[in-house]
Order: C-alpha cells, then structure tokens, then sequence
C-alpha cells in the first residue's frame, strides 16, 4: 500500500518529517524517500529500505537535510518522491496510488513526445506518470482534478512546491489522508495519525474523498471541496491501520475490540480461552475474550529482533518461512487445551495452516479459527496493498475452484453466509487447515463494528461490490 507524511512550519521541520515518515513504515516494506525545501532549493534522499528500517536508512542523511517545509513517503512500489521542473515551477511528489490503466496512459504520454527517466517493478513508475498528468495543466489545482478524472484505480497524493504543501485525497477516499496541527502553529498531513501523537500533533481534520488543501506555514486553505461518494477501504480497520490510527474518526483498535465482540456473539464453540496471532489479530482477540468472559492467552509469541520486516523476501516461499520464524509457539499454554485463535483474516491460508500444524505439535487438543473479516473471494482491484492477491491465491477462490472445477462460478451464493455453497466452501477451507472448526466474521457485523454505512466502505474483497 504505502503511506505519506507532509510537514510545514516557521522553523526547521527535518526532525518531525524524518519520524512522522517512520510512523508509515509499517503500510510499505520496499522504498523509503524525503525531499525538503529550503532557500537552496530541494533536497532529497531515496533508500531501499527492504532489509532494514527506515530510520536506520536515513539517520545519517539528517545532518545535511534543512528545510521549514517538507515530505515523506514509504512505499510498496516505486521509488518516491520524484522531483519535477514544469511550466508550474520546480515540485517534488509522494503518491499513494494504483493505476489500472498505467498502460493506456503511459502510451498516450508517449505519443505525445513525453519520455519517463524512472520505472517501478519493470513498468512506468507511477509517480512519474501522475507528476506529468499534473504537469499538463495550467495549475496545480487543475493538474490535481485531471489525475482524478484520468486514471482507473485510486491515486492519494502530496506536493511540496515553493508555495507550500498541496495535499489531495482520492476521489473516492480510498485512502485516508490526515490533517494535524501543533500549538507553535506547525501543520502535518499524513495518511496515518499515529504519527501525530509523540510529535506534539492534535489532529485537526480528516479530509474527504477528492478534497484538495493547501497547506503553509501560515495556514490551511480549501482549494477543493470534497465530494459525497465515499469509499473508503474497509480493510485498513481489520488489519493495516496501526492501532492508535483513527479513519473517519474511528479508532482502529476499538474497531477490533468491536469485531472480536461480534466473532464471540456468533460463537457456539466450547473453548479453554481464546487467542490471537500477533499482530493484528490480538486485539480481536481482546474484544472475543470480553464479550464471551473466557481467557485470552498468548498461544504465540512474536520474535522481531533478527526479523525486523514481515514481507522482506520477494520470494513466497521465503516470506512463508520467515513469517513462521517469527512466531514462536508457547507449549504450557497450548498442550492438552481446546482454543479460538483470531486472525485478521485468511488470504491464501499457507501461512495459518502451518501455524495450525505447529499447535497440534505442541499438544492442541482443539483449535477453532476465527477469522476478523468475511472470506475473501474478489482479488482488490483499487490499492497495491493487495496486489499480490490474484484469483488463485485466494484461500476462497482455491475452495471454490476444487468444488466446482473452475473458480469463477457461483461467485455470489459463495460470498452469501447460509447458503450451501457458502457453508461447502468454509468446511473446504477448514479441511485445508485441519481445524475442528471455521467460523468467519459476518459482513453486516463488520460494518457495525467499522461504524460507517456500508455505501461509504469499499468492501469489495468480500462482496464484489465497489467502482471506480
């Protein structure tokens, strides 16, 4: 997926920008990036931060960084940001973006005698594409407008100009972007509030979908208002917002706790305590253990020292194996007990499955996997966090497949709780990961515990449901 962080002040802004930046790192393991604005002009700095932190990558770059104004970003895709000199003036770029029709577009920027200097995992760097589609128009504003109105997918983005800092959400809020503001009068923008807190931000505001601000050390300016259609992905409340981020005013950690609740309330199994694999899904685990008054135990430890990235490897294999070194079973807990674990969700159930294995190993006598979210059947089609979830790697997808022959069929009867083939394809997947039983969180619970309608939530992954 990645994230962003923008800041602008009266003074040097370097340190806030290099640890508001990091407070993103866990939406992106591949690049890290900053550029700064000062008298000289821009500075920037571009790391591979796959195999190490970001800090650990930049520290050693802040001695030269000065600047009242600045951006940052993590990314999953591309090296950011990008510095432009247009007829609009010299500006430097972060996206948040997935472009379906990069293609179609490259190829029309192309005909036109444009070239690209930068490529992102073999193909156009995106980035670049969007910093030329603003380039063509006679403002920043209306540049910002033709990205919406041009590209296929989603595109969330910050720009640091001589003006000040250009803050744009998605059109149709896919991703969220945050506003915070200090007492000294320093304003921020990032797409997690997290990052607020130990820097001394309140948050301030919480733009909506396709809502342009500009930003400087003087104050916030509305240049675009937002618009009424609003889908926000309901995904990052299940498992990629940090705990203490709020979206649309909404805590990510309550939300867990409330989702729990509900996998608890629809919950007939008989269990010694409840469980939940690290990270995300121990809060759900929380909420389960409140509302059903049964223990929550640690069935698992984490080991992060040496394991510092959880998708380090480009291989599947290897990220398969290191997120099973990372977890490390505890046998007094486990042995001879009968047990719920709640995870965040169940992508392509390789990983869980040998999770489960090593339970049984420790001496689990019952293990009841409790998913936070529905079965995922429809690979995403608006954000990159999910790229990598093609039709059949989907747990679902790959259930449904060996029911039917093909795994495109029936596609609604098995997103639909109470059906029969709903109720053949989860026995399916239970059978793959040798659990006593599987229990997946209902929609409309989900929706609850979110607290937004469901017409303003992408839950597309889910239901099929959702546009451009």
């Amino acid at each position: 997926m990645g994230g962003f962080f923008g800041t602008i002040s009266k003074r040097d802004c370097v340190s806030d920008l290099f640890y508001g930046t990091d407070y993103n790192s866990h939406l992106g393991t591949r690049r890290g990036g900053m550029a700064v604005l000062n008298g000289k002009g821009f500075q920037r700095s571009i790391h591979n931060i796959e195999n190490s932190y970001f800090r650990t990558k930049f520290e050693q770059d802040l001695p030269s960084f000065h600047g009242n104004s600045g951006i940052g970003v993590i990314s999953d895709t591309e090296s950011q940001p990008i510095l432009i000199n247009s007829h609009l003036g010299e500006f430097a770029i972060v996206t948040v973006s997935r472009i379906n029709n990069i293609e179609i577009l490259t190829s029309g920027l192309l005909k036109k005698y444009r070239h690209f200097s930068e490529t992102g995992l073999g193909e156009t760097n995106p980035t670049e594409l969007i910093a030329m589609l603003i380039s063509e128009a006679d403002t920043f504003l209306s540049g910002i407008e033709s990205v919406f109105e041009k590209i296929m997918g989603s595109c969330s983005m910050l720009l640091l100009t001589k003006e000040g800092i250009y803050a744009a959400r998605d059109k149709l809020g896919r991703t969220p972007v945050i506003m915070g503001k200090r007492e000294d009068g320093a304003f921020a923008v990032s797409s997690e509030s997290s990052s607020f807190c130990n820097l001394g931000f309140d948050t301030s505001y919480f733009p909506g979908p396709g809502e342009v601000l500009k930003i400087t050390a003087d104050g916030c300016e509305q240049l675009r208002a937002p618009d009424e259609k609003m889908q926000i992905c309901a995904f990052l409340w299940v498992y990629y917002g940090y705990p203490s981020s709020e979206y649309e005013g909404i805590n990510v950690e309550a939300c867990r706790y409330r989702c729990g609740a509900a996998l608890a309330r629809n919950d007939k199994a008989e269990v010694d305590f409840v469980s939940g694999i690290p990270d995300s899904g121990i809060a759900h685990a929380i909420g389960y253990s409140n509302e059903k008054q049964i223990p929550y135990k640690r069935a698992y430890v984490k080991y992060t020292p040496t394991w510092p990235r959880s998708f380090m490897p480009q291989n599947q294999e290897m990220r398969d194996l290191v997120a099973r070194m990372k977890l490390i079973p505890i046998r007094p807990i486990i042995e001879g007990r009968k047990f719920a674990v709640c995870d965040d969700s169940i992508v392509r159930g390789t990983q869980l499955q040998d999770n489960v294995r090593s339970l049984y190993e420790y001496g689990a006598a019952s293990i009841h996997i409790r998913p936070a979210c529905p079965t995922l059947i429809f690979p995403c089609e608006y954000l990159n966090f999910s790229r990598s979830r093609s039709t059949l790697d989907l747990a679902g997808r790959k259930a449904i497949r060996e029911l039917e022959g093909i795994e495109d069929s029936h596609l609604e009867e098995y997103a639909t709780p109470g059906t029969g083939r709903y109720h053949a394809m989860i026995d399916k997947i239970r059978e793959k990961l040798g659990v006593e039983s599987l229990q997946y969180q209902k929609l409309n619970d989900l929706v609850e515990a979110i607290g937004l309608p469901k017409e303003k939530l992408c839950t597309h992954c889910w239901d099929g449901s959702g546009y451009f």
